[in-house]
């Protein structure tokens, strides 16, 4: 199998990544999931799943020593990583979560959804949406420009620069829900529970 699909999942202990690896599996992947610093330097590309408290997610990277080694592969290597649900809001500036730091790979803070109505608009956002894309990127190659996915999240991100949100959705009012910048990718929704465009979107980026 070449390098580029020899890809790592980071374990730091936020959420259930079976569910990832399977999907990555199935797309005949070289995928492995890994808790250690050595394993995920050796990576082609990278995934950072997540679902969970951001603070305590940050506390975990940081605690595993994970932090310094995503820093070094993403910001020095350029090796690509796709950040799913809790894994995209960690690449932001700051989240209101816990009032945490982030990695600050993206110029952005995460706050909790304000929706108006909250009979017709519970928080957690959870289930289907549509995805409108703004811009292009190649994780939506071979997919029309809406689509649907899957959701689970009560804080999303807010991007300070516009050029880094490659697609929107709305939940009572418009959120990124996918970004971009480089090498570094982020999806609000879990593409690996999302069905066919979900599975598409994988295997697009395992084609990176």
């Amino acid at each position: 199998m070449s390098k580029k699909t020899d890809i790592v999942i980071i374990d730091y202990g936020m959420g259930n990544l079976r569910s990832v690896q399977k999907k990555f599996e199935q797309l005949n992947a070289n995928v492995r999931i890994s808790s250690t610093p050595g394993a995920i330097s050796g990576a082609g590309k990278l995934v950072l799943p997540g679902v969970g408290h951001f603070a305590n997610g940050v506390k975990k990277l940081k605690e595993s020593g994970i932090w310094d080694t995503l820093n070094q592969e993403v910001l020095i290597k350029q090796t690509p990583i796709l950040g799913i649900c809790l894994g995209m809001q960690l690449m932001a500036r700051f989240s209101q979560e816990g009032n945490a730091v982030g990695l600050n790979w993206f110029d952005a803070d995460v706050v909790r959804f304000n929706v108006e109505n909250k009979l017709t608009h519970k928080v957690p956002h959870m289930g289907w949406n549509t995805t409108e894309v703004t811009k292009p990127c190649r994780l939506f190659a071979n997919m029309p420009t809406q689509a649907m996915f899957y959701f689970v999240h009560s804080y999303h991100m807010v991007c300070k620069q516009a050029e880094d949100v490659v697609a929107m959705s709305t939940y009572d009012y418009p959120f990124a829900s996918v970004i971009q910048k480089g090498n570094i990718y982020g999806t609000q929704f879990h593409p690996e529970k999302s069905h066919n465009w979900g599975e598409q979107m994988i295997a697009n980026f395992i084609d990176l």
